[in-house]
């Protein structure tokens, strides 16, 4: 996973302890990052119907719903990211061996079924179970 899915966490659960409108700056102090990254995730998040926020100098970002609603696997699908990726892949298509031909072929296959059983383990936790992880 990549850290867009623990900033967008981070900044549901601090949003939702804040109750009010929190500006890119403050979320970004928060979750220790620049408030440029923060923006271009919070952007996924409304998009996706989590987030809401305003323009202005008063502008920032607030939750849409109840934590209790937001499934970590909406968070993972606005986000736009897997749990598990390949970046490299051995072998080759093209040559004549079985192994060297089959494997990244195989490998993605067990990628997108191990991704599946993420989606499906995180439907069941919400942001309100990270708080209650957190005990806040």
């Amino acid at each position: 996973m990549t850290g867009e899915m623990a900033i967008a966490v981070h900044a549901l659960v601090y949003l939702d302890m804040h109750a009010d409108m929190i500006s890119s700056e403050v979320l970004a102090e928060n979750v220790c990052t620049n408030p440029v990254r923060i923006r271009k995730v919070m952007s996924k998040l409304k998009k996706a119907g989590l987030v809401d926020s305003r323009e202005g100098i008063d502008g920032g970002y607030y939750l849409r719903d109840d934590v209790k609603k937001i499934r970590l696997s909406q968070v993972m699908e606005a986000v736009q990211v897997e749990a598990v990726t390949m970046r490299w892949h051995t072998g080759n298509k093209e040559k004549d061996c079985m192994i060297s031909s089959g494997m990244a072929e195989v490998m993605d296959g067990l990628c997108g079924e191990l991704n599946e059983e993420c989606r499906k383990y995180l439907s069941g936790v919400t942001i309100s179970d990270i708080e209650q992880r957190l005990r806040l």
